[in-house]
């Protein structure tokens, strides 16, 4: 018997399968689960052993909504993410993706959207894109010293605007022409075939383009035709693969297209996953309808439909003005629309402006994500060290002042000086407990490499155990151990079609090892690190580095005890593209290069 590369002693294993744990000993040779028994394994002079006594192992998660396309290009190793113990990420959401268009279009069409700094997202395609196709991508993105695996959807706002232009396919008076939706189609084919998930689509109108040239349009894939879609939906049935989409949230009835497309009624079903079942403080009766209609979509359409979900309340931090979700309301885009300080205080000290902002403040039944309340709105930095720790709310009310008033007041006087944080959804622990069990919903929407001043969700897998393990230990048990982790794991893997998330004999040893010792509210808080790839810019980040005691990518320790082993994303390459319906266990060898690219 060869010697094993790597054994883990002792931990409580779990496959993935939402089967309950056993203690056992994994080993691991060439990249894959060679071994699981209660017996002690075979350890050789050069086996790596890590001691797992008392602490819970399992497959490494999987991070179905990631926005870290740019990010790859410049720092592979996606430390954020891999240091929370996932250990495949899939790219290419929301209808951008970084394959077909030029540095500049993808520049303009995620920098906004996304909330990253546009000139670095364009230098760093800039540098990196030496691609066109999407096989051209996916040997480029195989260069890299990849540290988690990456699977990917064909953005559908990336495909449409390099076929028809950006300025075209951002005009509403235009449509994809007869040849312009076949060549649309055919560029689709050309993904599934170098092994792409699908295709990601957008019909929310709220994001918007950055740049000069056409700045504060939607994105491509919303000026789309219903004919268009379908004419995807086609290609992805007859090939069996996934829809990833976002609704019109002005418009919420076109979810029921997603519903239809999903369906298997004379047909094959497409598997469709669509953002996001959460409990919105703004509407909190919408819970309620996400399991009925994915009871509806599968058990009467016999489709394949699933709704995505953020395990842990949905808080967000705004500087100043910046906030994305103020894209859904007109005074708000007009705010956003501006760039320059001065122009922005200009703006918002005009009264017929204040007036606007007022109404839309104002309005009780306009489809919103934002809850239009001040007394959430916690001020956490400003240069006005009295204001710290207050409601802009409460604020108000000392001034004698309407609510917006004070707030565009604080704004002109301090600029992005002015920070504050608000809860969106996931507010309410007893609705989070039942949502997460219902029907139909699945794990996502981390955002995990976007917005890097307004949220950080990577560690959502360790959040989603640690609420399991708190209910566990104290109040009410909404969910078994095994369970949620299956929910992170292997029901993913299963959806998208891709070979993540499992870890029995044969399986890639993609592992994370969790130490239920280690977790505790402090995986709740978020903190600053520099972001050396983009310039050094501060992004919010987790750390929670008691609760992971290792992760493993491909059968090679690349995190342990909060640190990264030496060359981990720069000459040491764990990960590999994940081709949708590729061959159980397989793996790529572990890469060590010569130095490539800065972390």
């Amino acid at each position: 018997m060869n010697e094993l590369d790597l054994v883990i002693n002792g931990g409580t294993y779990f496959d993935g399968t939402g089967a309950p744990g056993v203690v056992a000993n994994v080993g691991v040779r060439d990249g894959r689960v060679a071994a699981v028994s209660p017996s002690p394994l075979p350890v050789g002079p050069g086996t790596r052993v890590v001691d797992a006594a008392g602490q819970w192992v399992m497959p490494g998660f999987v991070d179905a909504h990631t926005h870290y396309d740019a990010e790859l290009q410049v720092a592979p190793g996606l430390n954020e993410s891999v240091r929370h113990g996932v250990t495949t990420v899939l790219v290419g959401n929301c209808s951008l993706s970084t394959v077909y268009s030029s540095p500049l279009d993808i520049a303009d069409l995620f920098s906004r959207v996304e909330a990253l700094p546009r000139t670095h997202v364009l230098s760093s395609l800039e540098d990196a894109k030496t691609w066109s196709t999407p096989q051209g991508w996916v040997d480029a993105l195989e260069a890299l010293p990849l540290g988690p695996n990456v699977a990917s959807f064909l953005g559908h706002s990336d495909v449409r605007a390099s076929v028809m232009g950006m300025g075209r396919s951002t005009d509403p008076a235009q449509k994809a022409t007869r040849g312009e939706q076949a060549e649309i189609e055919r560029r689709l084919e050309d993904a599934l075939d170098a092994g792409f998930l699908g295709i990601s689509t957008m019909t929310n109108p709220w994001d918007k383009l950055d740049g000069d040239r056409y700045r504060s349009r939607s994105l491509p894939s919303t000026y789309s035709s219903w004919k268009e879609f379908r004419g995807l939906s086609r290609v992805l049935r007859r090939r069996d693969r996934v829809l990833q989409g976002v609704p019109n949230l002005n418009k919420k009835y076109d979810i029921a297209f997603y519903l239809a497309t999903s369906t298997g009624l004379g047909r094959k079903p497409l598997r469709v996953s669509l953002l996001a079942a959460a409990d919105t403080k703004a509407e909190p009766w919408v819970q309620r309808i996400f399991e009925p209609l994915a009871l509806l979509a599968n058990k009467i359409g016999r489709g394949r439909f699933t709704w995505q979900h953020l395990p842990t309340t949905f808080r967000v931090w705004a500087d100043g003005i910046d906030l994305v979700v103020f894209e859904e309301f007109g005074s708000g885009r007009e705010a956003l629309h501006l760039r320059e300080e001065m122009g922005r205080n200009e703006l918002l000290r005009d009264e017929a402006y204040r007036r606007w902002f007022r109404r839309d403040f104002d309005k009780r039944f306009s489809p919103r994500v934002w809850h239009r309340d001040f007394d959430d709105a916690e001020i956490t930095e400003c240069p006005d060290p009295a204001l710290v720790g207050m409601m802009i709310g409460d604020v108000a009310r000392q001034r004698g002042l309407h609510p917006v008033d004070c707030y565009l007041d604080l704004v002109v006087e301090h600029g992005t000086g002015l920070r504050w944080k608000t809860n969106i959804a996931n507010t309410r622990p007893e609705v989070q407990d039942a949502l997460i069990n219902r029907y139909g919903i699945t794990i996502g929407f981390s955002d995990a490499g976007a917005h890097l001043r307004n949220m950080a969700f990577y560690n959502f897998g360790i959040r989603l155990l640690n609420r399991v393990h708190q209910a566990q230990s104290g109040r009410k048990p909404f969910m078994s151990v095994e369970k949620a982790i299956f929910k992170l794991t292997g029901e993913l893997g299963d959806f998208y079609g891709i070979d993540a998330g499992h870890i029995r004999l044969g399986d890639r040893a993609d592992i994370v090892v969790v130490d239920p010792a280690g977790l505790s509210d402090e995986v709740d808080s978020y903190h600053e690190a520099l972001m050396p790839a983009f310039g050094n810019i501060s992004r919010m980040v987790n750390r929670n580095d008691a609760a992971v005691s290792a992760t493993v990518v491909s059968g090679e320790v690349v995190f342990e005890r909060g640190d990264f082993v030496e060359g981990y994303g720069r000459t040491l390459g764990t990960g590999r593209f994940l081709r949708a319906g590729e061959r159980r266990g397989t793996v790529t060898p572990v890469r060590r290069a010569e130095p490539a690219v800065a972390q």
